[in-house]
């Protein structure tokens, strides 16, 4: 990188650069050259854009994690304590497990409009619509509480479920807008975290405030206690997001980003976005992987608690717990995951670590659920969700960087969207396979689709885009700036053709 390219040879240069990159450069550390101060034309020269990272970026994601987790901690509540909404709302198990699954259902129509509207209108007006939705759901549930108004409380779960589509996508695209390039896995992580902390609370703190009773005043009370909790939250993080969530930092933290708000606007076509994104084969394969072991999680989520009472009669309140540990393993595995990506930049190899782990997990979690010893369970489970929702944060990051310049708003938005799917197909399945068949065989079914994904995603090409534009842009010195940044755009409008 020490001779200066002439200008008509930048393809050659952008194609010894990718080889370089491949074979012997390391990513420099942090976005060290975070220069408020912007450098003028040096000898006729461009100079690299100013960058910089601002302190409020951890209060912006550390708030889109609380939202985050209020919103899915009530994705879990009914399912994890499903023969007590049974017996309270007089419905049966089936009905009660699509108070999880509307919220898969929902996603699939309104992801495109909603990731439409965030590349159009930014993240905070997502952030003000998703946290106005969630809070409007729990009020709406606080009225349902009557064993004749079940229609009133799906009501509430639907506001509740739309509100995670305008929430699920934006993990990787704060990390992206907010963080630099050494960081922005771990943000991605912490993103993420929120919603897996939602979904731990979601499956402990319901069997603990509505125990298992007869009496249906009782009942009820306990169910308005929960409620009442719920939407008092929910209204103080709609207040902070409306007095504190901001758009984008001024000065963008990485000439990537840099380079992704250089693109004209007119330049942009949602519509053409997508086309590209479904021309991309490692991107294809990412999304059918993702989708089956995202589905996979969200299958044994939902259905948990029939699993657990089925060799564990009333044994509610350690469903539960079983399903925290599921969960606190998965924060643990995702955070460990998104600082190792920051360190190491070893996408592909990360996630097909995981992915196999995940595969593995899943066949002891199902060889040793029926020996009659919850111990034994509690750390299956826990071995399982380590890897399976530490799988979440790598699977985002890894389409950002096959993706890249592409909105990562849509890019989750489509993973998503196929976990959605994959979710709501396994769900029904190993819930009328348990039925039939017993717990063994629904969980051998998803066993089965795991090791599919394994298979697919040692497939995935390795295509690191964003990493090799901040490698581009860092690489160069002031004098050749000029040319490695016209390669930078280079592959840029590669990835747009």
């Amino acid at each position: 990188m020490s001779e200066k390219p002439a200008l008509g040879d930048t393809k050659l240069h952008e194609d010894q650069t990718r080889a370089d990159l491949e074979n012997n450069v390391k990513l420099e550390a942090g976005d060290a050259a975070q220069r408020a101060d912007y450098q003028g034309e040096q000898d006729g020269h461009e100079a690299p854009q100013p960058t910089r990272l601002y302190k409020r970026r951890w209060m912006i994601v550390l708030l889109f994690s609380s939202y985050s987790l209020c919103n899915s901690f009530q994705w879990i509540q009914y399912g994890i304590i499903n023969n007590i909404f049974m017996k309270f709302y007089n419905v049966d198990t089936f009905t009660i497990d699509w108070m999880s699954m509307i919220y898969m259902l929902t996603y699939i129509p309104f992801i495109f409009p909603v990731t439409w509207l965030l590349d159009k209108k930014g993240l905070r007006v997502i952030a003000l619509v998703a946290t106005a939705l969630n809070c409007a759901g729990t009020w709406i549930k606080v009225a349902s509480v009557k064993p004749n108004l079940f229609a009133v409380t799906f009501l509430g779960q639907f506001s509740c479920s739309l509100a995670q589509v305008f929430i699920l996508g934006m993990p990787s695209r704060i990390a992206s807008v907010w963080f630099g390039s050494e960081e922005v896995s771990t943000a991605c992580s912490i993103g993420v975290f929120g919603n897996q902390l939602g979904i731990a609370i979601g499956f402990l703190v319901p069997p603990i405030l509505v125990p298992n009773v007869d009496d249906m005043d009782e009942l009820a009370h306990h169910i308005s206690v929960m409620f009442y909790i719920t939407a008092g939250v929910a209204t103080l993080l709609f207040i902070l997001v409306v007095f504190v969530f901001q758009e984008r930092p001024k000065l963008p933290p990485t000439q990537a980003q840099a380079t992704a708000r250089s693109i004209p606007p007119e330049q942009y076509s949602y519509t053409a976005s997508i086309r590209r994104l479904l021309r991309n084969r490692p991107f294809i394969l990412l999304i059918v992987t993702y989708g089956l072991n995202v589905g996979c999680f969200y299958a044994v989520g939902t259905l948990l608690n029939r699993m657990i009472i089925d060799h564990y009669p009333r044994e509610e309140v350690n469903a539960g717990r079983i399903g925290l540990t599921i969960v606190i393993a998965g924060m643990v595995g995702s955070l460990i995951c998104g600082i190792w990506l920051d360190k190491t930049k070893t996408y592909k190899q990360t996630t097909l670590a995981v992915y196999f782990m995940s595969l593995v997990g899943m066949i002891v979690y199902a060889a040793t659920l029926s020996l009659g010893h919850l111990w034994v369970v509690f750390i299956t489970a826990g071995a399982l969700g380590f890897f399976m929702t530490g799988y979440l944060p790598l699977g985002f990051e890894f389409a950002v960087e096959l993706t890249y310049p592409e909105s990562e708003g849509t890019s989750s938005g489509l993973l998503n969207c196929s976990a959605q799917v994959f979710g709501i197909i396994f769900t029904i399945c190993q819930g009328k396979i348990i039925d039939k068949f017993g717990t063994l065989a629904g969980n051998i079914f998803l066993c089965v689709f795991l090791l599919i994904g394994t298979i697919m995603t040692g497939l995935i090409k390795s295509d690191l885009r964003r990493q090799n534009a901040n490698l581009l842009a860092k690489a160069a010195g002031p004098s050749d700036c000029h040319d490695v940044n016209l390669a930078a755009a280079s592959i840029v409008r590669e990835a747009q053709l």
